[in-house]
């Protein structure tokens, strides 16, 4: 295995792109998404950013790369079409220890960004660590058929009887039988024909004082 995979916070971290075209776009798209705080380096900016940078969701610097522009960055991404420019930014990123990806040369990254399918809470993601991004693509446009949006609620029902078991404080052996028996239910099944009750019984019988389903409501 070439690659580690790992999920990062991006929650208020510096992260620079070089570069303003679509390959930059898909990517601050998903950077804003995580709660980056991004900072976009090209003297022009693809059409669906431009608004973005007006709304302040990103810090535009309107100019060609300069050295120093990745200090004190958390992550960043060499976006543009000019390969030898993109070596330098890459250059800087070694110098400094920032991370890099750099588009189109994974031998020259620190790390890649892999095909991701979203429901929810629910990510999942593909790589070919760098040998063909359309077959990664591809990959998960196939999945999309098979987890849809159901898988969302699904885990949103989990995760917040996970966190109610916890603090509870019944004992982790129990805990952790009871997740795993959970999550070989067919939860996203039940969601998708619509059987709530079946649900609610499932929730009761698994928590020791009870659970409510996300998004249920109270009786009362």
């Amino acid at each position: 295995m070439r690659y580690y995979p790992i999920n990062i916070d991006l929650r208020d971290r510096p992260v620079v792109i070089i570069g303003g075209g679509a390959v930059a776009a898909r990517k601050a798209k998903r950077l804003i998404s995580a709660g980056a705080r991004l900072t976009v380096v090209a003297p022009r900016l693809d059409a669906s950013l431009a608004p973005l940078a007006s709304a302040g969701t990103l810090t535009h610097l309107e100019r060609e790369y300069l050295d120093g522009d990745l200090a004190g960055a958390f992550l960043a991404f060499a976006a543009t079409d000019d390969p030898e420019l993109n070596r330098k930014v890459a250059a800087e990123a070694a110098e400094r220890g920032v991370l890099i990806d750099v588009v189109d040369a994974p031998t020259a990254s620190g790390f890649t960004t892999p095909a991701c399918l979203e429901r929810g809470d629910l990510l999942v993601t593909v790589s070919t660590a760098g040998a063909s991004p359309a077959l990664s693509r591809r990959i998960v446009k196939e999945l999309e058929t098979r987890f849809g949006a159901e898988y969302a609620e699904a885990v949103a029902i989990l995760g917040a009887v996970r966190e109610k078991m916890l603090t509870e404080k019944v004992g982790s052996a129990y805990n952790e039988r009871v997740f795993a028996e959970l999550a070989a239910l067919d939860l996203p099944s039940l969601i998708k024909n619509g059987q709530r009750d079946a649900i609610d019984q499932i929730l009761l019988k698994f928590s020791p004082s009870g659970a409510n389903r996300p998004g249920k409501k109270d009786p009362s």
